[in-house]
């Protein structure tokens, strides 16, 4: 009996050392935006999911395929969910409008009735705040309605928090949904770090993503780095950015999809398997909403 006990107390010791040592690491979120944009990107997202990690995943809700999205967050609740604030259709032939309807805010979409292409074409489409407003809070109000238990909102291609009057808008969609507002760049709202690896070459993408979170997350704030997957299928190979030339070769051929199978490939890759609790601790926005609390959330500009 005594044996045991002394086992037990050893045991207690080993755990609570291992857990010192873990709230010692960096913690790293992982963001993994345009999720519900198209079945290929719900698949990638699924096979994250599968290894049961804590990540953040912000989803389109204005896309097509974001009713298939809900259902697997449903059944993953170690996943965070953010809305991710659409007003740009990206795509040469494959396009989405607003969830509002055209007829509601005219002035936030093409003749044929889908929102414009490009962060420069949204711009140049002298756009009413008001029904910027009456979008957004419908592809908040339609999250809200799917069953997930929301926690943050971000911008997709940046837009929502691109002037002051639409970062202002933003903040006031934040609070009336308490909300958070993950960050974008250096516009940071809870204390983050931020790191993309959209624009990162493919044949340095892994390598680069490796070498940030083994040796340069920061110790006293969160890491959010944005992530996009997808699985390379003839859905995604098919797709040809209106917004990005790097996203094409030079003689027209989409590489979207090669990028976003390099981003899920790395993630999946044994070398940041075994970096976990040993290199960083993994987490996401409910539990960083958790500790710091919406009252603490303010706008601050910071150089990561």
């Amino acid at each position: 009996m005594k044996k045991y006990i002394y086992l037990l107390f050893l045991l207690s010791i080993i755990t609570a050392g291992g857990v010192k040592a873990q709230q010692k690491l960096p913690r790293l979120m992982l963001r993994l935006d345009d999720i519900g944009m198209c079945h290929a990107v719900n698949m990638a997202m699924q096979k994250v999911a599968d290894t049961r990690m804590p990540f953040s995943a912000s989803v389109q809700f204005a896309c097509p395929w974001y009713q298939e999205a809900v259902e697997i967050l449903k059944k993953n609740p170690q996943i965070s969910v953010g809305v991710h604030l659409t007003l740009t259709s990206e795509w040469k032939n494959y396009r989405w409008g607003p969830v509002t309807g055209r007829e509601a805010v005219p002035s936030l979409v093409d003749k044929n009735g889908y929102f414009p292409q490009s962060t420069e074409a949204f711009a140049k489409n002298e756009y009413k705040l008001a029904e910027v407003e009456k979008e957004l809070s419908a592809q908040i109000e339609r999250a809200l309605a799917s069953g997930l238990k929301i926690t943050y909102i971000d911008p997709h291609m940046g837009i929502a928090l691109s002037t002051p009057q639409l970062r202002a808008l933003t903040e006031k969609l934040a609070h009336r949904y308490k909300l958070a507002i993950s960050t974008l760049s250096e516009v940071v709202y809870l204390g983050e770090t931020y790191m993309e690896m959209w624009g990162e070459p493919v044949a340095t993408k892994k390598s680069a993503f490796l070498n940030y979170v083994s040796n340069k997350l920061s110790t006293v704030r969160p890491n959010m780095v944005v992530i996009h997957v997808g699985l390379m299928q003839p859905e995604m190979n098919a797709l040809f950015d209106m917004n990005s030339s790097m996203m094409n070769t030079k003689e027209g051929k989409p590489l979207t999809s090669l990028h976003r199978q390099t981003e899920l490939n790395m993630l999946l890759s044994p070398q940041f398997k075994a970096m976990v609790n040993k290199k960083f601790v993994l987490t996401n926005y409910t539990e960083l909403v958790k500790q710091k609390g919406l009252e603490s959330m303010k706008m601050e500009t910071v150089k990561n």
